[in-house]
């Protein structure tokens, strides 16, 4: 067996005002019960450092950039760095990544058990819009404040696996796992942080939006025959609700751990890393059963083009 105890650290909200040291000091927290409860890895959310900030439209850009982080570690962050390393925990979180060149990009990175930076990722698919939308119940201008990510889905390996990982709104895209599955991906690290009312179709209520969440989660984890762990910011930011739900899947796409708050929660699960292979071996071996003959338009073709009308 290849284990690797996953801590699954949800947060709680985080509000305009809170400074990068109030929330480097909950994460902290956060990992001394994971280290205490033996994990070798703990992932946070998205946007760990901050609020979720692209709900907010702002002209000058310059105020936005507030948000962003200029380097990683920096000297608010240095703190979460130094205490991974003393307990010897691998850890992943998101951020807000502002490039020496200006670049902006919705960024994760993963480090080994030393706090060094060995992984990084920037978010791929962008949801939202660029322009403030009064029909909106509130605004999500992701594709305003990142450009799109221009790392692809690579894998690391670490931890003695081979380790993915995707942001948010990627976890709703099967591109995301089939691409790391190609790689042998054995665990992705998913942050996010979702509001809990669909700002377009407001009927529809947080538990349909929680069922789409575990529903795309699983179905990844399953077809792909790797474990998946996705970490939810919950709870209300400055008046806007995000749904937690943070939780471990199996390779069979089972869900065996599930958060139960909207506040600052810890799951801890250890994952076999050789449960896998079962997967990879049988009904998901890619290298008997694809055939990229036919897969043509999934690259060639952004949008859905129907047929002819007769």
């Amino acid at each position: 067996m290849r284990i690797v105890n996953v801590a699954a650290a949800q947060m709680g909200p985080i509000q305009k005002a809170d400074s990068r040291g109030a929330v480097v000091k909950r994460m902290i927290a956060l990992m001394d019960e994971a280290s205490a409860r033996g994990a070798d890895l703990i992932v946070y959310p998205e946007l760990a450092l901050t609020t979720f900030f692209p709900r907010w439209y702002v002209e000058d850009r310059a105020e936005f950039d507030s948000w962003f982080e200029r380097e990683m570690p920096n000297d608010a962050t240095r703190p979460l760095f130094e205490r991974a390393a003393q307990h010897q925990i691998a850890m992943n979180f998101g951020y807000a990544e502002l490039t020496p060149d200006g670049h902006h990009f919705n960024t994760a990175i993963l480090t080994d058990k030393s706090g060094k930076i060995v992984g990084k990722y920037r978010k791929v698919h962008l949801p939202g819009h660029t322009y403030y939308d009064a029909n909106r119940s509130h605004q999500h201008l992701e594709k305003r404040y990142f450009e799109p990510g221009d790392l692809g889905f690579n894998v690391w390996r670490e931890l003695g696996g081979v380790i993915g990982m995707a942001i948010c709104n990627d976890r709703r895209w099967p591109e995301t796992y089939r691409v790391m599955g190609l790689q042998g991906v054995e665990m992705v690290l998913i942050g996010y942080n979702t509001p809990s009312e669909n700002a377009e179709r407001r009927e529809e209520g947080t538990e349909k939006r929680m069922f789409h969440n575990r529903l795309s989660v699983q179905a990844g984890a399953y077809q792909n025959a790797t474990w998946v762990v996705a970490v939810a910011k919950a709870g209300v930011e400055d008046g806007h609700a995000l749904f937690g739900g943070s939780l471990i899947v199996d390779p069979n796409g089972e869900i065996v751990a599930e958060a139960e708050t909207e506040g600052d929660e810890l799951l801890v699960h250890s994952c076999d890393l050789d449960a896998t292979s079962f997967g990879k071996t049988t009904i998901f071996n890619f290298a008997q059963h694809r055939r990229i003959e036919h897969y043509g338009l999934i690259t060639s073709r952004t949008g859905a083009v129907p047929p002819p009308e007769k």
